[in-house]
């Protein structure tokens, strides 16, 4: 649905809406021929499940299997072919860093670089959050201007940070230097197209001459030894969620690139330090008095399924649905459970897999689902829809939407 048309329809009210994302909910069956959706004891989910409609949602297209980034542009009503967000943009904007326009970021990963050049480990042996603060200050100290362009360095969690590069027109139409595997030389970074820019040659040197030194920098740490870049990215924000829908939007995440989307798209991000999920709905019970739309976004699910840890899966699943009637006893007008894609445990990735989706609102027709699962979802009243459709299924619940015509 067209952005603009949609918002000459929005009607402000004081309604609320909660949407709660379980990253990487969806699932296929398991060796005991279960999702963990359906293995795991999920009373309170299951009562929602009867209380409202259900369905299921396909984040970008059927077939397509999405990054985080496009699955929760959908979810917010972007169209995510359109606003394709860079890895380093996302992860950066979830930081306290200020974007200017032009800014060109690229996602850094600390590794380990074997003697003989190849990748032991692309994470380091995942650095902890102190660690590659310090390493990430280490470089900004050593790393200001690369060939006359301006060098910004940003921590943003645990082994990942960001290299900002500021100051000229630069094309970020670039591969990554991560071979995404073990055993293998980092990449050189080189321009996508076949005719690159000139403008895209440019920012390619720029990113080989940052590793260049990078490694210089690094060479005497015993685990982040090397850099590799990804996610090439030049900042644009997207056009206004508050200003569209006429809503106080408002973000509660733990994880910096769930910030990032959320901050990009206007939304006010709560960031005291949060962790675990009793903490993020700790904090979403302290500011509902600030906002008509809150986004909670819970991560452990889709560490799970990419680990391939079923019974960790399941055991998420239930430590979200403990805490589901916290959530409900904030009493918003409409509350929808659901995930961004899938991330099946078999697969230990991201997959195409459609995504269970519920929606609780005193207007929603009821259908017969009884169990929130993805096999039980099928038979419901939502069908199955686009992560677009999603937000003007929200608003008009919350009574947000006028009638369109005569």
């Amino acid at each position: 649905m067209d952005l603009h048309l949609l918002s000459s329809l929005v009607v402000p009210n004081q309604s609320k809406v909660v949407l709660a994302v379980l990253d990487g909910l969806g699932d296929i069956a398991g060796p005991e021929g279960l999702t963990p959706l359906e293995a795991a004891r999920t009373p309170n989910l299951d009562r929602l499940a009867e209380k409202g409609v259900c369905g299921l949602h396909i984040p970008v297209a059927p077939g397509i299997t999405p990054g985080s980034g496009p699955a929760h542009i959908g979810l917010f009503g972007y169209d995510p072919w359109r606003n394709l967000i860079g890895r380093g943009v996302l992860d950066t904007a979830g930081t306290d860093f200020v974007f200017q326009p032009g800014d060109l970021a690229a996602r850094i990963n600390y590794a380990t670089l074997a003697p003989d050049g190849t990748v032991a480990d692309r994470r380091a042996g995942r650095l902890d959050d102190a660690e590659g603060r310090r390493v990430t200050q280490k470089l900004a100290r050593a790393i200001t201007r690369i060939d006359g362009v301006q060098v910004l360095l940003q921590h943003v969690k645990d082994y990942r940070a960001a290299a900002i590069f500021r100051g000229e027109k630069l094309d970020a139409r670039l591969g990554d230097s991560d071979p995404q595997k073990t055993g293998f030389k980092p990449l050189e970074v080189k321009p996508l197209e076949q005719k690159p820019t000139p403008e895209a040659l440019r920012a390619a040197r720029l990113a080989n001459l940052f590793i260049e030194q990078a490694a210089r920098e690094l060479a005497g740490e015993k685990k982040a030894n090397f850099v590799m870049l990804r996610g090439f990215d030049v900042y644009q924000p997207l056009e206004d969620f508050c200003r569209l829908y006429q809503w106080r939007a408002v973000a509660v995440a733990a994880y910096p690139m769930y910030k990032g989307v959320a901050r990009l798209c206007g939304m006010r991000v709560i960031d005291e330090g949060q962790q675990k999920l009793e903490e993020e709905i700790s904090l979403l019970e302290k500011h509902f008095g600030e906002g008509d739309f809150f986004f909670l976004h819970f991560k452990k699910t889709d560490s799970a399924g990419e680990d391939g840890n079923f019974a960790a899966k399941v055991s998420a699943i239930e430590e979200f649905d403990a805490q589901l009637p916290r959530i409900e006893a904030l009493q918003p007008q409409v509350l929808c459970i659901t995930g961004d894609h899938s991330t099946p445990c078999v697969l230990r990735s991201h997959s195409w897999h459609p995504v269970p989706v519920c929606l609780v609102a005193e207007s929603a027709r009821r259908d017969d689902c009884r169990k929130f699962s993805e096999r039980e979802f099928l038979r419901g009243g939502l069908g199955i829809i686009h992560s677009t459709d999603l937000l003007p299924l929200l608003l008009a619940h919350a009574g947000r939407l006028q009638k369109f015509g005569a």
